[in-house]
């Protein structure tokens, strides 16, 4: 401990640990052999397992644990409530030479409440949304959203946490001239089933303005060639109104309201989806021959998206 900065009270260090820092939050435990250098915070009520080494330019928010064979180097930032599985591996340098070190490091930043599983890669200079899941082993080359869940070489999102089902009525083979709506978990959000003709010339959907989409569209953009693996969307909107409808082949919705979070299918262009202002919506695993259509209520305007999902939870809050 530096003696300028004691740590602070109700600290526990095993005998075998050596910690250099004088900057420890309260209630936190620094278990056996693991080292930490005197540049490196550490906030209140963590757990640091053996075998643990936190370099100097590092910060640790409160309620974090770090498991057994983690090292931490200059430049990584773990919020508060993060969860770092056995052996996942940090790194700080792109291009690492021996006996060649750059001016500074690129942060990696993982957010508050995410998790990341063991064995899993984590490449420099990256950010791990809040709440999202980083599955063991997976080799992180690219920032991961707030709730998606990743895994894979190079990591992918698979799924978003805490998604409810999808919630979308099935359809028949049979047409189906009614038109339906459903309510969701999601605040505001529904599923419109439009009414569709089938016979031996093929199949239609019809759709009316104001009658069956919840307003009436001032633009409209077509979604397509989008590789499997990518992820649209990841904003939500001030004013404007959304309605998404896979024309061919198929891909997954997820809306969020800040509070409740649902995903949806949509694999038939029977079927779309209404998001009204303030959803963050994300559409993820096309298929290679999905089109998604997609009708809004306003012209195009930069200023009407909000891009960064904490901000958007405050506004939701407000």
């Amino acid at each position: 401990m530096t003696p300028d900065q004691p740590n602070a009270e109700g600290v526990f260090i095993h005998p075998n640990a050596i910690c250099e820092t004088g900057r420890v939050g309260s209630g936190t435990r620094i278990w056996a052999f693991a080292h930490l250098l005197p540049g490196a915070q550490v906030g209140s009520d963590c757990n640091i397992c053996d075998g643990v080494f936190i370099e100097n330019d590092v910060s640790v928010g409160d309620r974090v644990t770090i498991k057994s064979g983690v090292q931490l180097w200059d430049g990584v930032r773990l919020e508060d409530d993060v969860f770092v599985g056995p052996n996942a591996t940090f790194t700080n340098d792109p291009f690492p030479r021996s006996k060649q070190h750059p001016e500074s490091f690129p942060q990696t930043v993982v957010h508050r409440g995410a998790s990341i599983g063991a064995n899993a890669t984590i490449l420099p200079g990256i950010s791990i949304g809040s709440a999202a899941m980083v599955g063991a082993g997976a080799v992180v080359t690219r920032s991961v959203p707030p709730n998606a869940i990743v895994v894979g070489n190079p990591a992918r999102i698979v799924g978003y946490a805490d998604a409810a089902g999808t919630g979308v009525p099935p359809l028949s083979r049979e047409a189906e001239p009614a038109f339906d709506s459903h309510s969701t978990s999601v605040r505001g959000v529904t599923v419109h089933r439009l009414p569709r003709f089938v016979d031996i010339r093929g199949s239609l959907v019809v759709g009316e303005y104001s009658k069956h989409i919840p307003f009436v569209p001032q633009r409209f953009f077509i979604v397509y060639d989008v590789p499997s693996r990518e992820t649209r969307g990841e904003h939500a909107h001030r004013e404007c109104h959304q309605f998404l409808v896979c024309i061919r082949g198929s891909c997954a919705v997820v809306a969020d309201d800040g509070r409740n979070r649902q995903e949806f299918t949509l694999d038939s262009p029977g079927v779309g989806v209404y998001l009204p202002p303030m959803t963050w919506g994300i559409q993820y695993r096309y298929s290679p021959d999905a089109a998604l259509l997609v009708f809004a209520s306003h012209p195009y305007d930069p200023d009407d998206y909000i891009r960064d999902y904490d901000e958007f939870r405050q506004l939701g809050e407000g």
